[in-house]
């Protein structure tokens, strides 16, 4: 098949996807406007309007690479999905609530396929990692007899497992779907529509200009503009493919090795997804998974750790970056240079909506779903209407500036439907592992195995919880990350070690995302590096480097849950800044290129690592202090001694390293 007869045979797929995907988001809009029917019945249409979408988008590159087995499968899951949508649908009084416990042969067989069909795009949506997850997950729950010990349980039948999974409206179209449909859905949207009207533009713009005045001006561009797209991406791996296909260029461009850039760019897709507002969507799952807490509420308390986490990470970039940036100016990136005013005017556009975000939600507090919605709509009205306004004011073609803001509205609407829905498959195929998992008592098992296996020591008991978070964060988006583990190892931490709510939730959350950086797997550094065209351990272990407080900062919340109490007490501020300095001490001793030579600069560095460590962890603000004291005290001693003299590659003359100057480079 030529190139031309591609393109025409998927020209009618993007007409029926840009239509589908204006419907489907009139639709969405119009139920958070009114809410006149079930939210669990809106949730199944939901879902089969969402996986039809993404069947109509798989389909083009089905089509371009002419896979006629793939084209078959999707062919048969949209009619799958169309009939069991439509069954449910109609049919919700009775299985919600009438039938319960029961089910017809041709219902058990529906129910099959639709379950086949998630799994079918699960795996294309995420490969086989995350299918790996699924299919463990019901193999647990069909088999569970024959396994030994505390975590095996009398097994589920295939019939009971079809009816948790699909017929009783849970599983798959459970609660997380359901937030999916009412919460998080409309902030995609809002996401989809800020790049439409050029939001990451102004972002990159705002973001070189500051260039200007730090020497890694260009790395710390790079952090900002991802770590900003990604607080509202949801999936670190995919904000590194999206954002570092334009950041990490542009870092090698002006001088940074390949594997510094990729690194930088996985941490700073990372530390997106911890970023309030939204912290990768999983905010509104951890506000609705925590009782008598409010999504405002979950919102302050990560404010506090965001600050550590960004300053911390920002002079790590500027430690690895700077000594190989060639133009820290960046004089020219861009063709068409904007003036302030214009950039003044344009950033307006995005502050409206946003403003309106914060007083809605935070002030008069009205619920998620309406915050949402009022704020893609004054989104929709700022993006289409201070365009036209500019072009009034500059006598240009106000009819050639509607026509392009339209376009701009139905790309972001398309966009944001386009991001949504493998957030809402992944999701739904959650929903339906942990209603398995839910059904036969698994999270009671691993709460009593652990407490059994750390024998009641909280550090023990956190250590294991960290390990078994970036395990089952592996290859998973944040929102079904946190979900898992928010489900399975909290409860222990909350039930068993009396720890906050709050601070159980952030350290899983947090701990989850670190699966992204963590090798061997590190799905956001090998994404980075392949774009970065590295050497994915170089890159990976550059982002260890640079993100070395991430991997503390979750214990932080442990023997200091007042750091993420939601409440700016002295307590609450104080133990965070002096969990600050503590990463920033350890971002020193990693990363600084000391010129004690080679055994002074390795004692210096786990001297400073050490420090680091136990100023921001340790219960006792005694110790805390006199760690900072120490570190202090080192850090005066390194400026009396001499700062190292880098050569012009950005290495010390006794690090005994090879100008990477080379095609490396």
């Amino acid at each position: 098949m030529g190139t031309l007869d591609t393109e025409r045979n998927q020209r009618p797929l993007d007409t029926v996807l840009t239509i589908g995907a204006l419907l489907f988001w009139v639709g969405v809009i119009a139920y958070a406007h009114t809410q006149m029917i079930a939210t669990a019945k809106y949730g199944i249409a939901f879902l089969g309007g969402v996986l039809i979408l993404y069947v109509i988008d798989d389909l083009r590159d089905v089509i371009e690479e002419e896979n006629y087995l793939s084209l078959a499968l999707l062919a048969v899951s949209s009619v799958v999905i169309v009939i069991t949508t439509a069954y449910m649908f109609s049919n919700f009084k009775s299985l919600y609530q009438e039938t319960l416990g029961t089910a017809t042969t041709p219902q058990l067989a529906l129910a099959l396929a639709f379950t086949l069909v998630i799994v079918y795009l699960t795996w294309r949506s995420f490969g086989m990692t995350f299918l790996v997850v699924l299919l463990a997950g019901i193999a647990y729950g069909l088999f569970g007899d024959l396994v030994p010990g505390m975590l095996g349980h009398g097994g589920i039948t295939p019939e009971r497992m079809l009816r948790t999974l699909v017929l009783e409206v849970q599983g798959f179209f459970g609660s997380l779907n359901r937030l999916v449909a009412t919460w998080i859905a409309l902030f995609l949207l809002y996401a989809g529509l800020l790049k439409g009207y050029g939001a990451f533009d102004l972002i990159l713009r705002l973001a070189v200009r500051s260039a200007k005045y730090v020497s890694s001006g260009v790395a710390q561009t790079a952090v900002i503009a991802s770590a900003v797209i990604g607080s509202v991406n949801g999936s670190q791996t995919a904000n590194a493919g999206m954002t570092g296909s334009f950041t990490i260029p542009m870092m090698k461009e002006n001088g940074v090795k390949p594997a510094t850039a990729g690194g930088i760019e996985a941490v700073a897709s990372t530390s997106g997804q911890v970023l309030p507002p939204v912290m990768g969507a999983a905010a509104f799952i951890m506000g609705s998974l925590i009782m008598e807490i409010t999504y405002v509420d979950v919102i302050v308390a990560g404010l506090i750790p965001a600050a550590i986490l960004v300053v911390s990470i920002a002079v790590a970039v500027h430690y690895v970056a700077a000594p190989q940036i060639d133009d820290p100016e960046m004089e020219g990136y861009f063709e068409e240079a904007k003036s302030t005013g214009e950039l003044a005017f344009d950033g307006l556009k995005f502050l409206i909506p946003l403003a309106v975000l914060i007083y809605v939600l935070g002030i008069i507090q009205y619920t998620v779903q309406t915050a949402a919605l009022y704020t893609t709509i004054a989104m929709i009205a700022t993006g289409t209407t201070f365009p036209i306004v500019k072009s009034v004011y500059k006598g240009s073609d106000v009819t050639a500036a509607f026509v392009d803001v339209l376009k701009q509205t139905v790309d972001g609407a398309r966009e944001g439907a386009v991001v949504l829905a493998p957030v809402a498959i992944i999701l739904a195929a959650i929903n339906g592992v942990v209603d398995i998992l839910m059904t036969t008592g698994v999270p009671t098992s691993i709460s009593l195995a652990l407490m059994d296996l750390s024998g009641g020591v909280l550090l023990v008991a956190a250590i294991m919880s960290m390990v078994i978070c970036i395990i089952l964060g592996l290859g998973m988006p944040t929102t079904a990350a946190y979900t898992v583990v928010a489900l399975l190892v909290a409860p222990t931490l909350v039930n068993q070690f009396m720890l906050p709510d709050l601070a159980a939730h952030y350290f899983v959350f947090y701990a989850a995302i670190l699966a992204g950086l963590t090798p061997p797997i590190a799905t956001c550094a090998a994404v980075a590096c392949g774009i970065a065209g590295a050497d994915f351990m170089e890159t990976a272990w550059e982002g260890l480097k640079i993100s070395a407080p991430l991997y503390v900062l979750p214990f932080v919340f442990i023997y200091h849950p007042e750091v993420v109490s939601g409440e700016f007490t002295t307590a609450s501020l104080s133990a965070g800044f002096i969990a600050m300095l503590g990463a920033l001490a350890i971002i020193h001793g990693i990363n600084y290129r000391f010129s004690f030579g080679r055994g002074g600069t390795a004692g210096s560095r786990v001297i400073f690592f050490v420090l680091g460590i136990v100023a921001m962890v340790h219960p006792d603000l005694f110790v805390q202090i006199g760690a900072l004291v120490a570190a202090i005290g080192l850090y005066a001693v390194q400026k009396v001694v001499g700062e190292p003299e880098l050569d012009a590659a950005g290495a010390t003359a006794t690090d005994g390293r090879s100008d990477p100057s080379d095609t490396n480079r």
